[in-house]
């Protein structure tokens, strides 16, 4: 494709689009394993609705320009069901640090229809915070609001789905090839490589006859080859969030958010700075 925009446009300089190689028999299994885990809860298609719920949220709170009104409860709601972002998020959750991420966010969605700008937009939502180990989870706040406020132009982008610096995420563990282990994979984390994994996933689900949810689907399925991952590894800093082996569905739903409110209580798992549990009045998507 790249190749014939050359010819046609006249320009050698086109770059070519990244390219992602990757292992249908993994993407096969993690499927299996995904519609086999999911029945005791309503099967697939209610996770599905779950994860259209969750961005219906954020749109409420964040969507068309809504971002300049948000407050800290609101906040604080959302980032219940961002699985990365709650456990280190507290430091900013005073006027202060409130004040700064709604900016970042006001910024960040400014413009949010062009993507030729993402890139750029994230970069300057991270350089706002401190650039430590600390941190990490910025990168992943702004993967999130973009991905839920508008999943259609933004897939899930988030440290987990890949991180080029450190080599790991949902790409790495679908890498073809007989060495994974033991190489780096070739592949920058910018917006173009989340968009081209999610078409590949997409091709990939129609071609086993997903043809309904099919951005819903791509989520469910990263999440359930990320949390294979996490059960393999055990000793991810994730692991303290995921810690009970009750169901197969359990670390799925946890990366993907949907576990915000535990069951039964109206308290989640967003901890103020001393460890204290947040409550939320009526919010719970899957037990």
């Amino acid at each position: 494709m790249a190749s014939l925009l050359q010819r046609l446009s006249g320009d050698k300089d086109v770059p070519e689009r990244v390219r992602l190689d990757l292992s249908g028999p993994v993407l096969t299994q993690a499927l299996q394993k995904l519609v086999a885990g999911s029945e005791a809860l309503g099967g697939v298609e209610r996770y599905a609705a779950v994860l259209q719920l969750k961005s219906q949220m954020f749109k409420d709170a964040l969507a068309d320009g809504k971002v300049k009104d948000l407050d800290l409860d609101a906040l604080m709601g959302l980032c219940t069901f961002m699985a990365t972002v709650r456990r280190r998020i507290a430091a900013y959750l005073d006027p202060t640090g409130f004040a700064l991420i709604k900016q970042a966010l006001t910024e960040l969605l400014d413009g949010a229809r062009d993507t030729t700008t993402t890139d750029a937009r994230w970069t300057a939502f991270c350089e706002k915070f401190p650039q430590d180990k600390r941190h990490r989870w910025v990168r992943d706040m702004a993967a999130e609001v973009l991905h839920n406020t508008d999943p259609e132009r933004y897939p899930l982008m988030g440290r987990w789905i890949w991180d080029a610096k450190a080599n790991t995420g949902v790409v790495r563990e679908i890498w073809y090839g007989e060495s994974v282990d033991h190489m780096t994979i070739p592949v920058p984390d910018g917006y173009e490589t989340y968009v081209v994994l999610r078409e590949e996933l997409t091709q990939f689900l129609t071609n086993n006859g997903v043809f309904q949810g099919v951005l819903e689907y791509c989520d469910l399925l990263c999440g359930q080859i990320y949390a294979e991952y996490i059960s393999a590894q055990g000793g991810s800093y994730l692991k303290a969030d995921f810690t009970s082996e009750q169901d197969p569905m359990e670390h799925t739903r946890r990366i993907l958010g949907l576990d915000g409110v535990k069951p039964g209580s109206t308290r989640t798992r967003l901890k103020s700075i001393d460890g204290e549990a947040f409550v939320l009045d009526d919010v719970k998507l899957l037990d």
